[in-house]
């Protein structure tokens, strides 16, 4: 399939994948930012992680990840930056930031580069644009994860993808839809 990727599809997908990704990239700050402080160790079994081990191992990833194809080289070593968030609403904020830079960084890069096959450890090699669907479908799955935590842990759930019992899915006027 690699051998039939054109310049023009490598950056088409690109710009789909990118806008999908900063959709769910908004609402999976919204589930994290749920989270209560006081509950952020919450499992809801002792082999799972916490929501707080959940909610960085998204966060974490999602950047992670999108370095991997911004840099053409996957680094999957544990991230521990010098600005690990210690609460909620830092890691809320670090993600923000850090997810912001590096999509822009995949935003910029040459359909040559999009193009450039990249080593995932030996499992695949691909073109890197299409490790933009690993990142989509990665958060999505621990997304979904963390969102059964909420209402457990005494939170609200938030809307994710139409309205929940905590945030009623709202319809647009026609002048909203318009604008």
């Amino acid at each position: 399939m690699s051998e039939q990727l054109t310049p023009e599809f490598a950056l088409g997908l690109r710009q789909i994948m990118l806008d999908g990704l900063n959709r769910e990239f908004a609402t999976t700050k919204k589930v994290i930012a749920a989270i209560p402080d006081s509950k952020s160790d919450y499992k809801p079994d002792s082999n799972a992680r916490s929501a707080w081990e959940l909610a960085w191992h998204i966060a974490a990833s999602d950047v992670q990840m999108l370095e991997g194809i911004a840099d053409l080289k996957f680094n999957m070593e544990e991230v521990n930056p010098p600005d690990k968030p210690t609460n909620i609403a830092e890691l809320t904020a670090w993600y923000d930031r850090h997810f912001k830079e590096v999509s822009g960084r995949v935003a910029a890069m040459s359909a040559e580069q999009l193009m450039t096959p990249v080593d995932f450890f030996g499992v695949f090699n691909m073109p890197c644009v299409f490790y933009l669907g690993f990142v989509n479908n990665h958060d999505i799955h621990h997304r979904g994860a963390l969102a059964t935590y909420l209402r457990p842990m005494g939170a609200k759930v938030p809307s994710i993808y139409g309205g929940s019992y905590d945030e009623p899915f709202q319809m647009l006027s026609p002048e909203e839809t318009a604008a």
